[in-house]
């Protein structure tokens, strides 16, 4: 029986991914609000990424297990790699249309449309303990959308709903993706970023991005201070995120790594009310005390539904609370699972 981890490595593990997760959401904001290329910044970030995995490989202080990319590995990644970029895109269009403190509403879709897709995917069928959590995370967004009555973009919504969409979907064609890799979530982080950053690049030019892209490399650009700093620790944060968020769950339970990601929305939304000069209306805070309070639910559904023969028969994935707020991170907790 393994070693139960002592309180101190528990506190700093889960200190460690809230303010890794806060940075992360935060300087996002901060990025998109000055430029007009988000899926330049996106592009940034991943390349951040790989440079620091393939830094981390040298120094070995982690081993890749296949560092070659062959045309089967591209082509048995394929699906994963479109639907990760595609969440990722309108997950940052979404954050640059919205408050940060009304993102984690925007993005409230992701728990029903995952459980959705599993049931029309993989047939999974779920209980009523678990539809109702859905009902819950969904009136949780009806209310911030449509009841709280501070005007919010429409754009921005139906950016968030498709990334909720596409994160679902992602998530759903994970399973294919790891018995390409043998099932190695560091191999899959590495080619994700790696080839969602080339994918990116045709992206970049049909959405026009393409003089804005021009304006940052040649120091014309305005904020060109901001996107060098906000893109540098955004990819270096989004590297350790990966790490942190594999250990949150290694190390905590899933239902302390869910309070530890509910404390970390709400602490989003106040930060960014703070730094944003944001409106955090009582709508809003209703809106995210519901979307938060039927995730746990449902995270205590599962966790109670695992312990009976009941789980067996089921495929679903316990869905973290930061894939409300990160599509990114849907990817890294399905990794850890897989």
């Amino acid at each position: 029986m393994p070693e139960a981890p002592n309180r101190l490595h528990v506190a700093a593990t889960v200190s460690f991914y809230l303010v890794a997760a806060l940075a992360m959401v935060m300087v996002n904001k901060w990025v998109l609000n000055i430029t007009s290329a988000p899926l330049f910044f996106l592009f940034a970030q991943f390349i951040i990424a790989v440079i620091l995995f393939a830094i981390c490989h040298a120094l070995k202080i982690m081993t890749l297990p296949m560092v070659h990319v062959d045309l089967a590995i591209v082509k048995g990644l394929a699906s994963t790699v479109i639907f990760n970029v595609l969440a990722l895109s309108t997950s940052n269009y979404s954050l640059k249309f919205v408050d940060a403190s009304f993102y984690q509403v925007a993005r409230g879709l992701v728990l029903p449309f995952t459980i959705l897709t599993s049931f029309i995917m993989l047939h999974a069928q779920p209980s009523t303990r678990i539809l109702l959590s859905c009902s819950i995370v969904t009136a949780g967004f009806f209310v911030g959308v449509f009841l709280d009555g501070t005007p919010v973009s429409g754009l921005g919504v139906a950016f968030g709903t498709a990334s909720s969409l596409l994160s679902a979907l992602h998530a759903a064609v994970m399973k294919r993706g790891f018995e390409v890799v043998n099932g190695s979530a560091l191999s899959m982080s590495w080619y994700s970023n790696l080839l969602s950053a080339v994918l990116l690049v045709p992206f970049i030019l049909v959405f026009g991005e393409g003089p804005a892209v021009l304006d940052i490399l040649s120091g014309r650009a305005e904020g060109l201070r901001t996107f060098i700093i906000g893109s540098t620790v955004t990819g270096a944060v989004g590297f350790l995120l990966s790490i942190a968020s594999v250990l949150s769950i290694k190390v905590t339970s899933p239902i302390t790594h869910m309070i530890s990601s509910a404390i970390r929305g709400v602490a989003a939304s106040v930060l960014a009310a703070t730094f944003f000069d944001e409106t955090l209306t009582s709508g809003r805070v209703w809106a995210i005390g519901i979307i938060l309070g039927g995730s746990i639910y449902y995270t205590w559904v599962k966790h109670v539904e695992s312990l009976t023969p009941y789980a067996q028969q089921q495929h679903y994935e316990r869905l973290p609370m930061e894939a409300l707020e990160e599509g990114k991170e849907l990817e890294e907790s399905m990794e850890q699972k897989s």
